[in-house]
């Protein structure tokens, strides 16, 4: 970029040197600032609308965070562009770093953004003085719902039903995600759990979409169960509460048919 004029900032300059750089900068005598990651916070710079930010894949959820926070503050479109080396494979902790960031543009989505950081990173025990707990086995967002469950119900409260509907399907299906497909625990209650909150078609076709990107084509008992999470959010949305199988036959429930349904499925099938 022969035509662009560079300035450059980092830690080791002095503090006069860093406030001359950024004056500057702030007064357009420089068009491109190479920085390192001592401009994460404490900056605002509203001409700025597009950031460039080298090996994301080892810089904190927080820090990627305060850095995006670095364009966008004004009234002009801005870019931010992750980038991280294509010959190296990312770690599994990178890659929900830069999942995560990208999922979390909208205004207000810094808390949601802290709770995956959580996440990620783990926790202690919320109910005690241990510093190791069991959220990062389940999610912090079952692990919060799970403590308030057991509060409501040392306080004799009722506890009310939360998430999807419970649909019962028992069917002799192989339908799991094997240890060869997803070795990690934590990651393979985390694909369970996404896979569990899903309610709409959309929803199952996305997370078959993440798991075949993550971790590479859907072997057969991973298909099964997409498969049979599609049976289950067509049922919710046909109100349909049970499918199981019993001997040669497999009971749906509730079906309520008018009279001329009842008279068309005893044509198409007898018994």
């Amino acid at each position: 970029m022969p035509d662009a004029s560079f300035a450059v900032a980092h830690g080791q300059m002095s503090e006069g040197q860093l406030e001359q750089v950024m004056i500057d900068f702030w007064n357009g005598e420089h068009d491109v600032l190479v920085a390192t990651t001592i401009i994460e916070s404490g900056l605002d710079l509203p001409k700025v609308n597009t950031l460039v930010v080298e090996r994301a894949d080892l810089l904190g959820l927080a820090q990627l965070y305060q850095l995006r926070g670095r364009v966008g503050r004004s009234s002009q479109r801005a870019y931010a562009y992750l980038f991280h080396p294509q010959d190296q494979s990312l770690t599994e902790d990178a890659h929900r770093r830069l999942e995560a960031i990208g999922e979390s543009t909208d205004l207000g989505s810094g808390f949601q953004l802290a709770l995956r950081d959580l996440e990620i990173r783990g926790a202690g025990s919320i109910l005690g003085e241990v510093q190791s707990g069991h959220i990062a086995a389940v999610g912090f967002d079952l692990y919060a719902e799970l403590v308030a469950e057991a509060v409501k119900e040392m306080e004799g409260k009722p506890i009310e039903a939360t998430g999807p509907p419970e649909i019962r399907i028992d069917l002799p299906v192989d339908a799991h995600l094997p240890e060869s497909y997803i070795a990690d625990q934590e990651l393979r209650l985390e694909a369970y759990r996404r896979l569990a909150a899903a309610i709409t078609e959309s929803d199952v076709s996305d997370v078959a979409t993440e798991w075949v990107d993550r971790f590479g084509p859907l072997p057969t008992a991973a298909v099964a169960l997409i498969e049979l999470a599609q049976l289950r959010v067509e049922a919710i949305r046909v109100g349909v509460v049970e499918i199981v199988k019993l001997r040669h036959e497999i009971r749906i429930s509730p079906v309520d048919l008018k009279p001329s349904q009842e008279v068309r499925l005893k044509r198409s099938s007898g018994r």
